[in-house]
């Protein structure tokens, strides 16, 4: 049996564990997949997460299956949910909303290791930094 060939590839960011039909019909609707399969397949996968955001790639196929590829949550959301804040800096040169301890960067580096363009944790720990400073928080040494 041939391969099946792939119509379709949407990165969606949802909520684990509550996947909205509203975000789902507004990306899925024109590629014709099943969004209320995809919704509970999603739901269950990732509902030992529930209240992060877990960006998930739903590839969808000429007979309207479809795959879910599971991603590690943003960066930026780890980093705030580290700290505690809601939001990064208006304005991250003179602005600081809070310090990273050398531990929680490394903790983050591990968890997004598989989806960051890195080969071992050091350059994951200075792809994480780099985010970190972007938004406005310092980072201990």
């Amino acid at each position: 049996m041939p391969p099946k060939k792939k119509t379709h590839e949407v990165t969606l960011a949802l909520e684990a564990g509550n996947a909205a039909m509203v975000d789902l019909g507004k990306m899925l609707g024109p590629t014709g997949a099943n969004m209320r399969a995809v919704k509970v397949e999603y739901d269950e996968a990732t509902s030992k997460q529930r209240g992060e955001i877990i960006p998930v790639v739903v590839s969808v196929y000429e007979d309207r299956s479809h795959t879910l590829t599971y991603k590690t949550p943003p960066t930026s959301f780890l980093i705030r949910k580290a700290l505690g804040i809601q939001s990064g800096a208006s304005n991250p040169l003179t602005q600081t909303v809070g310090t990273l301890s050398a531990d929680q960067i490394k903790q983050i580096a591990e968890r997004k290791l598989p989806d960051l363009n890195a080969n071992d944790v050091d350059a994951a720990v200075k792809v994480v930094a780099g985010t970190a400073r972007s938004m406005g928080v310092k980072v201990a040494e």
